[in-house]
């Protein structure tokens, strides 16, 4: 029995922040790159109908999730941590992509016990629904909500768009192994009495 529950958001978290990228530069005839995103939003980042982007994204969306690569050692990193932990992943994602999105963890041999597409980024109810004990996430207000809320540590994937002030509990971190390195002092593995 696995002791501890963690709740991860899947884009930007798992997947790497710039897996829209070439999808956004190749349909608007871009060259943005991440340090070019400063806010969530990415029709901020670049002149385009938000309407247009948006029906844009809905239709390409699949496509842009069977295709992004996952964020170096986040696979190595997460099957360690199954054996101690058990991975509950919480997504904006709608339910429209849940095949695709299984599909992606077993190509990418990415472990995970339970995968939940919300359709919004409004994460709380289901991290509490859940009873997750820490948190990974890439948007700022999620991580600062979910940890102002449930009160539990949450692991903020540092990126340019999300370098807002953060409260102590939300941990920023620039890389699956130093997320690690953070779980481990948490989290530590609790010596077996004989």
């Amino acid at each position: 029995m696995r002791e501890f529950r963690f709740g991860i958001d899947i884009d930007g978290t798992v997947t790497c922040p710039t897996s829209l990228l070439p999808h956004i530069n190749k349909q608007f005839g871009c060259n943005l790159v991440l340090d070019d995103i400063k806010e969530y939003d990415l029709t901020k980042a670049f002149p385009v109908n938000e309407e247009e982007f948006y029906e844009w994204y809905r239709s390409a969306e699949a496509t842009i999730y069977e295709t992004s690569p996952a964020q170096e050692h986040a696979k190595m990193i997460l099957t360690e941590l199954q054996q101690r932990f058990e991975l509950f992943y919480i997504s904006a994602r709608g339910k429209n992509v849940l095949d695709c999105t299984v599909q992606w963890f077993e190509r990418e041999e990415i472990p995970y016990d339970h995968i939940e597409l919300i359709g919004s980024h409004h994460k709380i109810e289901k991290a509490k629904e859940f009873e997750v004990d820490a948190f990974f996430e890439d948007k700022h207000d999620n991580a600062v909500g979910i940890h102002e809320e449930l009160g539990i540590p949450v692991f903020l994937f540092d990126t340019p768009y999300n370098r807002e002030p953060i409260p102590e509990g939300v941990i920023r971190v620039s890389n699956w192994q130093e997320a690690k390195e953070w779980i481990n002092k948490l989290f530590p593995v609790k010596e077996i009495v004989k």
